[in-house]
């Protein structure tokens, strides 16, 4: 019998057990908005979000607010016109800097 055939065979790099998924995903993430958080990366996005937000807003509800039938829901939806252009220009910054 040969030593060699005795030892049990060592993984080889791509066997080893991957690291915690959602130890990455965490840390992904917090790089992510660290990063979306940066004073530079905040300015810029904010402005794109306030300029798009009120062309939006001015589009669609525009009618609706100046003869003052707005709503809660109304409300809701003007927020959404400056909420969506704000993470779009995120994920932005976030795919060109990859």
């Amino acid at each position: 019998m040969s030593i060699a055939n005795s030892e049990e065979p060592k993984p080889e790099a791509s066997e080893a057990p991957p690291a915690s998924d959602a130890d990455g995903s965490a840390a992904a993430v917090t790089q992510a908005l660290a990063f979306c958080l940066e004073r530079r990366n905040l300015r810029r996005t904010i402005r794109i979000a306030l300029v798009v937000g009120v062309i939006l807003t001015v589009i669609n509800q525009g009618t609706v607010i100046a003869s003052d039938d707005a709503t809660p829901a109304t409300w809701v939806r003007c927020a959404l016109n400056f909420v969506v252009p704000f993470l779009v220009s995120n994920a932005g910054l976030l795919s060109g800097r990859r």
